[in-house]
């Protein structure tokens, strides 16, 4: 499935460039972090990028995973 929504194998699916217009979540404290690494949208290639310019760039909707 992940590759019909979103466009990248399995295992290599990244928030950036997908087929359509997705929701992207993020756990709120991820805000606190000054880097984030994530995929770059194959297999065993990841990014790393400041966590302000993740969170300009998505526009993720922050919520509280914690139990």
């Amino acid at each position: 499935m992940a590759d019909k929504h979103s466009g990248y194998q399995v295992g290599g699916t990244s928030p950036f460039g997908t087929r359509r217009a997705m929701p992207v979540y993020c756990e709120q404290g991820i805000a606190e972090r000054p880097r984030l690494y994530i995929n770059g949208g194959k297999r065993g290639y990841i990014i790393s990028l400041a966590t302000r310019d993740l969170l300009r760039v998505l526009q993720p909707t922050l919520v509280d995973m914690a139990v």
